[in-house]
């Protein structure tokens, strides 16, 4: 080999030695650049869950305002970044605002009859993962009974608010806990399918704060650990794990027992892929910031409950139960009225008589999957790296 006379070797060397102090200082200066890029990915690729709120049910009847916003169905256009309870209008605004104010949430005010699987609704529940039905004063008819339960059990969250017995705000004859019952047992999939009924009962005053003694996702969520909620003139729940072994009483009334089957005022459970809340009274929701001519009492504030993280939690419990919204495989037509009969408990369940239509499928939106950070592992692009 021919040997390189010792003044040619230097300069050769030196230019070699310059190109690689540089393409180092090159690739350390771009490291910090990529790093920074990929945090921000990851920070903005959080879910959104999407959230219905119930208003086409005589929800405002009587002395109720059990709207997020007077601006319906999109409360963002009455403020698009609310920031206190009084930036959106109506008698659980705070409810709304509290979601809102996250940037986790979507939220929808339904003024029409419920659906899912109707492509041509804009609220169709297939583009939802939950829905909030806050006492309802006219009963749900066949087609929309089988909407809800279809919805809860392809993966969507129902949270059902209820009110003590007599409650009737329209003088229709149905209260929202006789209407719940009725969902609940005349919808086409058998008696009780949540292991849940509301008994028929008027509780005049009660802080319930009996908890169950296991970790529960409503008492302790992304909103806060609470403890205690309301009653001003509402009812409970009897649970029934022979219907459904998955229900969970969790807030009881003062002197239940906290793993009982009765007296339960706020109970969980689930029904095919979907999850269930039923509480009993909608004084505990009520944020005092009713619409004018409404007399309304800050529940939702009361110092001595925690109205305001146990309901967030439970709604965020809800909404999180599907990873996409529950894609549904048929359209359910919405015309038929519907009867509060009861089916006994030894008859076969009867199916609702809505005639299906074949419409194309709604697809969800796919969602994100948050892409980790780099660790910060060295790159090979440049070979003293890799070693």
């Amino acid at each position: 080999m021919k040997v390189l006379p010792h003044a040619r070797w230097k300069p050769f060397a030196l230019l070699v030695l310059v190109a690689l102090i540089a393409s180092s200082l090159f690739a350390v200066a771009q490291r910090p650049m990529r790093s920074a890029h990929a945090n921000t990915t990851h920070h903005a690729a959080t879910s959104t869950y999407n959230v219905l709120f119930d208003n086409a049910h005589a929800e405002t009847a009587g002395n109720a305002d059990w709207i997020i916003s007077s601006s319906q169905p999109d409360p963002l256009k009455e403020n698009p970044n609310p920031q206190a309870v009084t930036d959106w209008t109506g008698g659980i605004s705070s409810w709304g605002v509290t979601l809102q104010k996250t940037g986790r949430y979507s939220l929808m005010t339904n003024t029409s009859a419920i659906t899912y699987g109707n492509a041509s609704n804009p609220l169709d529940l297939s583009k939802y993962n939950e829905l909030v039905l806050p006492e309802p004063n006219t009963l749900f008819t066949t087609g929309e009974k089988t909407a809800i339960l279809t919805f809860v059990r392809n993966g969507g969250g129902l949270f059902m608010v209820a009110d003590h017995n007599g409650s009737d705000r329209n003088n229709d004859g149905s209260d929202s806990l006789h209407i719940f019952n009725d969902l609940m047992n005349n919808g086409g999939v058998g008696n009780d399918p949540f292991g849940i009924t509301f008994d028929v009962a008027n509780i005049a005053k009660d802080y319930p704060s009996v908890d169950t003694p296991n970790p529960d996702p409503i008492l302790q969520g992304p909103f806060g650990t609470g403890t205690t909620s309301l009653i001003n003139r509402g009812t409970t729940e009897t649970i029934n794990r022979a219907d459904n072994p998955n229900v969970v009483g969790v807030v009881y009334i003062t002197g239940a027992s906290n793993t009982g089957t009765t007296g339960a005022f706020i109970s969980r459970s689930t029904y095919g892929s979907g999850r269930v809340i039923a509480t009993g009274d909608s004084s505990a929701i009520d944020d005092g910031t009713c619409q004018p001519n409404n007399n309304c009492f800050n529940g939702w504030g009361d110092p001595k409950a925690q109205n305001g993280i146990l309901y967030p939690n439970g709604t965020e419990w809800l909404a999180s139960g599907s990873t996409s919204t529950p894609t549904p495989t048929a359209t359910v037509s919405t015309t038929v009225t519907a009867t509060a009969t009861t089916i006994p408990a030894t008859a076969t369940p009867v199916p609702p008589s809505p005639t299906v239509v074949a419409t194309d499928t709604p697809i969800p939106s796919p969602t994100d999957t948050p892409t980790p950070a780099p660790t910060g592992t060295p790159s090979c692009t440049f070979w003293w790296f890799c070693f």
